[in-house]
């Protein structure tokens, strides 16, 4: 367990009180329903945990879905700030939820963790495409914004539009809500309908379209990763290009905000082992996840950097006030 038992001097007291606890292992909330990706989550990473060590016995799993995640996020909030032994699923899809004011409060109300993984931001054209590249397509939108139909998986203010405008917006592009965007269920299907030419780009999670890139039907414009990932070392970032932009769909954990420092401290720790152990690695890449850590106070921050950015772009299309 995390917590550990204080004031117990006596090694026969300690030894007498340490048999009558309970057995007791850690928790992780999965704010949906079975299935998906918080689910995976909770029940991969807790299972790993378990069958390494790192927590007693096996980890509980808690489905508790509502709001997208906003039922889990006012219960831990409300009923459990302080409890050590639990984890909460969550992901980008939350941060977007809580920069546009749907969460009942702001990230600051949790401690933030570590994303052991992630899929990577893809913006990508058909092979025949007029739009040669990520220069190319950031100077048509300049010239005008109306001139490239764009597609994804999201609504407008969800995570695939806005890792897209995120992009524009770091090319100088303004009117970033003359943008046209078009939703589409899944990143598959919007390839599709690019291909067939309804739609001009699509912007989605790699691992959505990885057969498309495979087979050389769609050209990948840019991946939207610090780096370029196992799978497809060839293909272009961003950053590369010289756009200073990520886009991970990324999977990690926060706990309650008033957990004390030394058991925030204890399971950023242990998420680091098992993010450095062979079985996580291999679960992630069979999953794929590309396997990416940010731990402790630099995914904290980074979570506050996600939430102001989305908060902004949300507010240049409309979507929040």
């Amino acid at each position: 367990m995390i917590r550990k038992l204080n004031g117990l001097k006596a090694a026969g007291v300690a030894a007498t009180m340490l048999f009558a606890l309970p057995a007791t292992a850690a928790e992780c909330i999965a704010p949906a329903d079975p299935g998906g990706g918080w689910d995976f989550t909770c029940r991969e990473v807790g299972r790993l945990l378990s069958e390494q060590g790192l927590v007693d016995g096996n980890m509980q799993v808690t489905n508790m879905p509502g709001g997208v995640g906003a039922v889990a996020y006012a219960n831990v909030a409300g009923k459990r700030a302080d409890d050590a032994e639990l984890l909460v699923a969550t992901s980008t899809v939350g941060i977007t939820q809580i920069a546009q004011g749907k969460y009942p409060a702001g990230t600051d109300a949790m401690r933030w963790l570590a994303m052991l993984g992630a899929d990577v931001g893809t913006i990508a054209v058909a092979k025949d495409s007029e739009i040669q590249s990520l220069d190319d397509l950031m100077a048509r939108l300049k010239e005008d914004p109306t001139s490239v139909v764009t597609s994804g998986s999201s609504g407008a203010g969800g995570w695939d539009h806005i890792r897209l405008l995120l992009l524009a917006q770091a090319g100088e592009v303004e009117g970033l809500d003359q943008i046209r965007w078009v939703q589409f269920d899944g990143g598959s299907p919007a390839v599709t309908q690019m291909m067939g030419g309804q739609v001009d780009l699509v912007s989605t999670d790699l691992g959505e379209i990885k057969g498309f890139v495979e087979s050389g039907d769609i050209r990948v414009l840019a991946l939207l990763s610090d780096q370029p990932v196992s799978a497809f070392p060839d293909l272009p970032t961003a950053k590369s290009q010289g756009y200073d932009v990520t886009g991970y769909n990324w999977r990690g954990f926060y706990t309650g905000g008033e957990v004390g420092d030394d058991d925030y401290a204890a399971w950023v720790d242990k998420l680091k082992t098992l993010y450095d152990s062979e079985g996580w690695q291999e679960t992630a890449k069979a999953s794929g996840l590309e396997p990416i850590w940010r731990g402790g106070e630099e995914f904290s921050a980074y979570v506050a950097e996600q939430e102001e950015q989305m908060a902004e772009i949300s507010r240049q299309i409309g979507v929040i006030q």
